[in-house]
């Protein structure tokens, strides 16, 4: 029975590997990147890379550019509604330690205190090859069963929220979600 479930989940994660569907949160220039990554040239769909506009069926949030608190909000939100597994790229030295934004007092330093990232393309901004070869380092750890943001996001999910609460003040989930309500169906 052990060697079934072994196997069973080795087979889940080539599947999840090879069939991701992206979601992009393009929070500034680093959605420039993202449609030449997509074209003939460079092709992600050939890796079994869609994106979708739904964050429901998605599977990988991109975030590409500066995160101020306000967009961090409504990354938190998306990335707590989308379904376990999910992973986390975030693009561009904006995510990674507030690029050329460093001193703003509106800008995030370290995504990585808030939600959980699981693979980092440093550069500003990252050409659609350090695209693809970040989206390929993240099919290799999914395939490997080492790409476990969202793990660890659940069994630390104190440490995130702690940190969340500190920049946004208590309560500020249920604040952000009676204001996009209009929004949310399920």
């Amino acid at each position: 029975m052990g060697f079934q479930v072994l196997e069973t989940s080795k087979l889940l994660n080539y599947a999840r590997a090879r069939s991701l569907w992206i979601v992009t949160f393009c929070t500034g220039c680093g959605g420039v990147e993202l449609p030449p990554t997509a074209t003939a040239r460079f092709d992600f769909e050939r890796f079994g890379i869609i994106s979708t506009p739904s964050i429901r069926q998605a599977d990988l949030l991109l975030i590409t550019g500066y995160v101020t608190p306000k967009t961090l909000k409504r990354i938190i939100i998306v990335y707590e509604m989308m379904r376990n597994p999910k992973y986390i790229i975030a693009h561009g030295s904006c995510p990674v330690n507030a690029g050329i934004y460093w001193d703003s007092y509106n800008t995030v330093k370290k995504l990585d205190l808030y939600i959980p990232v699981d693979v980092w393309i440093a550069g500003c901004m990252p050409r659609p090859e350090a695209i693809l070869r970040a989206l390929v380092k993240l099919m290799k750890m999914v395939k490997e069963g080492k790409a476990l943001g969202w793990k660890r996001y659940l069994e630390n999910f104190e440490f995130y929220r702690k940190k969340q609460d500190r920049l946004f003040g208590k309560d500020w989930r249920k604040r952000e979600i009676e204001k996009l309500r209009f929004y949310i169906h399920d």
